[in-house]
C-alpha cells in the first residue's frame, strides 16, 4: 500500500511542478523575446537493498523552446529583433554574460543602453554607453550610429556595436531570470553573419492555446492521483476491517 502512496505522492509532486512551468509560460505570453519553459517527466529508481522495483516522478524544466516568436514593427529606433538563432549579450546582475531574445532597448539617463528590464546590453568592448544625440540607428549588423546632439543628420557617426552571438555548436541553458548561458560556463564568441531588423520586436513564442491545455491536463491529473489515494486509504480501511477479530 505504501508504494501505491508515495507513487501517487511524487505524482502529484510533478503536477504541481508542470502547472509552476506552465504558469510561468502563461504569465510571459507577451514579455518580448521570451522563450517558452519546456518540462518533462522523468523516473528516480528507489535504490536500496533488493531489487530496484519502484520509480518515483520528477518532473523538471529541460529546455526552453528556441521557435521565433512573431515579430511586429514599431517604427522605434532603439528597438530590434534578432533573425534565424541570434541571440543578444547582455551583462547578468552576477556580472557574467548573458545571452536574451529581447531587443525592447533602453537608454538610461547616464547613457547606458539596457534592454526592456534594465539589463546592460554589451558591444564587443563591454557595456555600451553612447553619448547624447539627436538620433540614434541600428543596423542590420548590430552597428550602432548617431547624430550627435547639434550635428548634421547626413554624417552620423559609428560608435559602437551589438555583440550578436550564435548558440550554434554550444550548448546553451535557461536560467531562473530568463537568460541564457552557455553550460558549464564560458562564453560564446561574437558572430559576425548575425543579423537583426531594427524598428521591430519579436514576441513571445508561447502558445496561449496549448498552454491553457496543458494546464488542464496538469490538473486532471492531480485530482487523479488525489482521487488514487483516497482509494488506498478506503481499501486500508477495508482490508483492516476483514483483520477484526469477531465480537
Amino acid at each position: 500500500m505504501d508504494r501505491l502512496l508515495y507513487g501517487s505522492l511524487s505524482a502529484m509532486r510533478s503536477a504541481m511542478a508542470r502547472q509552476a512551468t506552465v504558469a510561468n509560460n502563461l504569465a510571459n505570453a507577451n514579455t518580448t523575446g521570451f522563450r517558452a519553459e519546456m518540462a518533462a517527466t522523468r523516473p528516480l529508481w528507489v535504490q536500496g537493498a533488493g531489487l530496484p522495483s519502484r520509480a518515483l516522478a520528477s518532473e523538471e524544466v529541460m529546455a526552453a523552446d528556441m521557435k521565433a516568436g512573431d515579430a511586429v514593427h514599431t517604427g522605434r529606433d532603439l528597438d530590434v529583433a534578432l533573425k534565424g538563432d541570434a541571440l543578444l549579450t547582455v551583462q547578468a546582475p552576477d556580472g557574467e554574460e548573458a545571452y536574451t531574445r529581447r531587443g525592447d532597448l533602453q537608454l538610461s539617463d547616464s547613457g547606458l543602453l539596457t534592454n526592456g528590464d534594465g539589463t546592460p546590453v554589451l558591444g564587443d568592448g563591454g557595456p555600451i554607453t553612447l553619448p547624447p544625440a539627436d538620433k540614434v540607428m541600428i543596423a542590420g549588423d548590430g552597428t550602432i550610429s548617431i547624430v550627435p546632439t547639434g550635428g548634421d543628420p547626413a554624417t552620423p557617426q559609428e560608435v559602437d556595436r551589438l555583440k550578436l552571438v550564435s548558440p550554434q555548436g554550444s550548448q546553451i541553458a535557461k536560467g531562473l531570470d530568463g537568460l541564457f548561458r552557455v553550460r558549464g560556463g564560458g562564453a560564446l564568441p561574437s558572430d559576425p553573419d548575425a543579423k537583426l531588423e531594427s524598428g521591430a520586436l519579436e514576441g513571445s513564442n508561447v502558445n496561449v492555446s496549448e498552454a491553457l491545455v496543458q494546464m488542464i491536463d496538469a490538473s486532471r491529473g492531480w485530482d487523479m492521483q488525489v482521487r488514487m489515494m483516497s482509494t488506498a486509504r478506503q481499501i486500508d480501511t477495508d482490508a483492516a476491517d476483514l483483520m477484526k477479530m469477531p465480537d
